[in-house]
């Protein structure tokens, strides 16, 4: 038996996670096991969809946090890692400046990526191909602070992919135009004509929080209505409220219902009725990429 210490940094538009995972390697089987999790509540997307840049007290606390993360990886003995970022930071006009400055102080080498590589390293994990193996087909939506990645799945293939600058932030700073939704909602619908019943596969913060919040088992999807109701009653409360009536984080419980609502939108347009929410995300989809780069 082998036992792998690889790490995932996913730097977001809402907040920057650090995945450290023990892949397991017994013969045949491969198991990867979480062995720590740790978020930071670092907005960029607030800095870089307003002013276009971000601002010095953003990258002195990602600078913080890239600091511990490299000093967390070492305590467990990391052998590999990759960080990651998104849309945040790939459309700030000082994202290679601040990609550089982090490199110099923390040691620590973060990606630019695009939509279609987010989500082309999310398809490595075991979920989509379990998936692939249930489903005919089913789209899937990641929801993050600055962009909708949409990926849709028909009989082992992906035939359609694109990204939409809609995200949490984006409408939380009233950045989402009309023509936004009109764009997306043209897409989904073409994508998906004359599929029935056809499965959401539903990633993200936001998502998993509103999955746990339905004490659900892993592995039972969420209804069309569910999500619709859970949206309605959230609406109702300000972002103070649902932080102490439904234990949400500050930065969660501003944006829980943005998120909802692109969700429920993307849902009705495709005319589906379930979502499965297989708390799977980019830090996972990098430990699994660097497993096969490094180790299978």
């Amino acid at each position: 038996m082998k036992v792998h210490k690889l790490a995932g940094i996913d730097i977001g538009s809402n907040s920057v996670r650090l995945l450290v995972s023990n892949v397991i390697v017994d013969k045949k089987i491969t198991l990867f096991k979480k062995s720590s999790l740790t978020r930071l509540p670092i907005r960029l997307g607030a800095d870089s969809f307003e002013k276009g840049k971000i601002g010095s007290k953003n990258v002195k606390r990602l600078i913080t946090g890239m600091q511990a993360y490299a000093r967390i990886m070492e305590v467990h003995g990391v052998e590999h890692y990759r960080a990651c970022a998104t849309s945040a930071l790939r459309e700030a006009r000082n994202g290679e400046e601040v990609v550089a400055k982090v490199l110099r102080e923390t040691g620590v080498q973060i990606e630019l990526i695009n939509g279609k590589e987010e989500a082309r390293m999310i398809f490595n994990s075991d979920m989509i191909v379990n998936l692939q193996d249930q489903e005919d087909s089913f789209l899937y939506i990641d929801v993050g602070g600055g962009s909708t990645e949409l990926t849709l799945f028909y009989k082992h293939d992906i035939i359609a992919s694109r990204s939409f600058k809609i995200g949490t932030i984006r409408l939380l700073k009233g950045m989402v135009k009309k023509e936004h939704w009109d764009e997306m909602k043209k897409w989904i619908k073409e994508k998906t004509q004359g599929m029935e019943d056809i499965l959401m596969v539903g990633s993200g913060g936001n998502i998993n929080r509103t999955f746990k919040m339905s004490d659900k088992k892993e592995g039972h999807p969420l209804s069309i209505n569910y999500l619709e109701n859970t949206y309605n009653m959230l609406s109702k409360f300000t972002p103070e409220e649902r932080m102490v009536k439904f234990d949400l984080n500050p930065d969660r419980a501003d944006v829980i219902t943005h998120a909802l609502r692109i969700y429920t939108s993307a849902m009705n347009w495709a005319q589906s009725e379930r979502m499965l929410v297989p708390k799977k995300g980019l830090a996972d989809g990098i430990v699994r990429y660097l497993y096969r780069s490094h180790h299978q």
